[in-house]
């Protein structure tokens, strides 16, 4: 219960600063234009606050239902209109006032990505060297001549100093380019660049990427010293406590974590003997591993984390800050390639070269911003970052019922210099709205698969 409480408080959090900034954007710039605004509201539905200076003025809105918002404003299109209005009516505006006052909601998105990214690297986020563990053999990174303990310095040119900042440059990477030139330290100190040759027909979809690429993170070998033990999980109702250290299970010695693990994967569901020492005493304990559904079938977990000595992580730990200028900079590529990358996603998914499993619903975006919230600042702004431009270039698509849907009919207007006619744009609009409810019937139905996988 606290958990779904967490991820709601989190989700709903996030949707209302996104939809308000959308919205501001919509309802800034239709005033500064000189259009008068009736609403602006966030969610739909019943009203839950609201509150109106003067008959005359915007009403503001918080509805029951979250999911959106928009900004009504004066449109003789939607009902009659007083005299008196109609120099502010949104429809009677220049075509450049129209199209600027709908692409400011978009365009606020991308800024407010600007700013959480300028933030976050002014901040500075801590991760871990991208050192490569054991490299399979058939895979782009083997044919490319990388090998174990190679650390990743550069991608196409730019600097990865995390782990996880050299996997998502790879992969946005890949996205228009087949020979990705990788800089990389040898374990003697030395440097070399490879290059990767990425199949010009591969599916895009991170986790087989991934595993196609043959990039691993390097880990140490830890002895099986617990760190954490997870309330309610299999290792709590065991008896297990933090600080214990495994010896052994079904009289067979375990001397790596790594060993632990893999006994527990292996053994879902199983009652297992497990011999540990606490305190300088040796203690047996009955585990179970709970039975953990994956796409490979079924594995062992129990809750538990592994102590990792403090000099062990502070030697393979590393924090990517820039400067006040650097940071902006930055800030802005980033948004930028990020734009581009999910284009070049929706692309690939249009085409059938990705995998829809990439989409995500209301529930999978609900989710990551409970975990990325549990995760600090850092990462929760980034999912913010991130998902405000997703928004701003999904709504920059040319479907009628987004904004870019209303721009696309305006260059038409543009073109043959009058307005479609009512009845074009009614149709539209219903194509629109088709289109719009099954990709949001498919993202929940993929959301629903992976919460029960």
């Amino acid at each position: 219960m606290g958990s779904f409480l967490h991820t709601s408080i989190f989700f709903i959090l996030s949707l209302g600063i996104l939809v308000f900034i959308h919205e501001f954007g919509h309802f800034w710039v239709a005033r500064k234009l000189n259009v008068k605004v009736l609403r602006f509201s966030l969610g739909f539905g019943k009203s839950l606050w609201r509150s109106q200076k003067t008959p005359e003025s915007t009403e503001f809105v918080v509805a029951a239902i979250p999911l959106g918002g928009y900004v009504k404003m004066v449109d003789e299109r939607e009902g009659e209109v007083p005299e008196k209005d109609l120099p502010y009516a949104f429809n009677r505006q220049p075509l450049l006032n129209r199209v600027a006052i709908v692409l400011a909601g978009p365009v606020f998105n991308l800024l407010l990505a600007i700013l959480l990214y300028w933030a976050v690297f002014i901040l500075g986020e801590s991760g871990i060297r991208p050192i490569l563990g054991s490299v399979a053999e058939d895979t782009f990174a083997a044919h490319a001549g990388i090998s174990e303990g190679d650390e990743i310095l550069s991608v196409s040119g730019q600097s990865t100093p995390t782990w996880s900042l050299a996997l998502t440059t790879l992969f946005a990477e890949t996205m228009d380019k087949q020979r990705i030139p990788v800089v990389v330290k040898k374990p003697d100190g030395t440097t070399a660049e490879h290059v990767l040759d990425i199949p010009e027909d591969i599916e895009i979809e991170p986790k087989e990427f991934q595993e196609k690429l043959g990039f691993t993170p390097w880990r140490p070998s830890l002895k099986p010293v617990l760190k954490e033990v997870i309330s309610g999980g299999s290792a709590d109702k065991a008896g297990f406590h933090s600080g214990d250290q495994v010896m052994s299970i079904d009289n067979v010695d375990v001397t790596t974590w790594e060993a632990f693990v893999k006994e527990v994967k292996n053994q879902p569901g199983r009652v297992l003997s497990v011999v540990i020492e606490r305190d300088g005493v040796l203690h047996t304990l009955e585990l179970t591993p709970a039975v953990h559904q994956t796409d490979k079938g079924e594995i062992g977990r129990i809750g538990a984390t592994v102590r990792v000595p403090p000099e062990l992580l502070q030697m393979y730990k590393v924090k990517y800050q820039l400067g006040f200028a650097d940071a902006f900079v930055a800030a802005v590529n980033k948004t930028v390639d990020f734009s581009f990358l999910t284009l070049k996603m929706i692309g690939k998914m249009v085409t059938g070269s990705a995998s829809v499993e990439n989409l995500s619903g209301p529930i999978g975006i609900a989710k990551i911003a409970g975990e990325s919230a549990n995760m600090g600042v850092v990462a929760f702004l980034k999912f913010l970052a991130i998902i405000s431009i997703s928004l701003g270039v999904l709504n920059l698509l040319p479907i009628p019922m987004l904004d870019g849907g209303h721009l696309f009919f305006y260059l038409i207007e543009a073109i043959k210099g009058s307005p479609l006619s009512d009845s074009a744009m009614a149709l539209g609009q219903q194509v629109g709205m088709a289109l719009l409810m099954g990709l949001m019937g498919l993202a929940i139905y993929l959301d629903i698969g992976r919460l029960f996988a």
